[in-house]
């Protein structure tokens, strides 16, 4: 009986995994979740594809069935374009007003946000939130007393009268303060135990701990001022000095324009943004999410 039984061989039966309907509408939703997101995706980066397209094609405009690829793609649109204006100096000229910009940015919104983070003085909330209330104030409001002021001082059409402006920004001192809140006071305590003062507590305890928050700050003030338009078109008269926004406007005739060119301009312009971007992408995640911004 036990040979007989050695000699028959289990029947195996597959069975399917059985999925509740509960499990069969999570997959949906995640499925449709994914299709939503991919579709968003496609929708937003359509343009940036028409405009690389564009700059590839010379001679073609902005028509209403645009050209998926190129038929004749050439790269005679960058050279028309680097050789009706002094193209090289006008990137020069962004590039410095937004490398300024950024470590100035960077110094202002750290030192004040750790006067409001750390230091306690009378009004400080008040204060605070009287700076915070100067981001609700557009632009276009400040540019006529802003750029009457520097005329009395002798700075307009010059790299000084276009940077002092952008030297402090209500929105980096929030972040930064935001992120400054998230660091133990313990650290600071321990640190004034070995003998630090304030400038070695914010060099060597705040500032390593709050590197995301750094960076975001980074990215949003070198975008900030490398997209500016409306202060360099007020405020930079001579053409030596124009900007590349400035001077992408410029581009664009009464009557006809030549879209390849201005298309070709606007790669150029996005590329810097896109590589620091990506370059930052990590620190940015982790600054935007540790400063509870949204």
């Amino acid at each position: 009986m036990a040979d007989v039984l050695d000699r028959v061989e289990p029947v195996q039966t597959s069975r399917r995994p059985v999925r509740t309907p509960a499990a069969r509408a999570a997959l949906g939703r995640s499925v449709l979740l994914h299709v939503v997101i991919v579709l968003g995706a496609l929708v937003m980066f359509f343009p940036f594809y028409w405009t690389l397209v564009t700059s590839l094609t010379p001679g073609s405009g902005l028509s209403s069935t645009p050209q998926l690829v190129p038929a004749d793609a050439s790269l005679e649109p960058y050279a028309q374009l680097f050789s009706q204006l002094p193209f090289a100096r006008v990137v020069g000229n962004s590039l410095l007003l937004a490398v300024i910009t950024t470590i100035v940015q960077l110094f202002t919104s750290a030192t004040a946000a750790y006067a409001f983070s750390r230091l306690p003085f009378r009004g400080r909330t008040v204060v605070f939130g009287i700076y915070l209330a100067t981001m609700m104030i557009p632009l276009q409001v400040l540019v006529v007393p802003l750029f009457a002021e520097l005329r009395a001082f002798g700075l307009v059409d010059t790299y000084l009268g276009a940077l002092l402006p952008t030297f402090a920004a209500a929105f980096g001192i929030f972040l930064l303060r935001q992120a400054m809140n998230q660091v133990p006071v313990e650290l600071d305590e321990a640190a004034s135990l070995d003998g630090a003062g304030h400038f070695r507590i914010f060099w060597t305890v705040i500032l390593p701990n709050i590197r995301p928050a750094l960076a975001t700050l980074a990215v949003f003030a070198f975008m900030g001022s490398w997209n500016s338009f409306l202060w360099p078109l007020v405020v930079l008269r001579s053409p030596e000095l124009q900007t590349l926004p400035v001077a992408l406007a410029g581009l664009q005739g009464q009557y006809t324009t030549q879209w390849d060119i201005v298309m070709a301009g606007s790669v150029v312009s996005i590329v810097p943004m896109l590589a620091i971007y990506l370059f930052a992408q990590k620190y940015v995640i982790q600054g935007v999410a540790n400063t509870g911004l949204k």
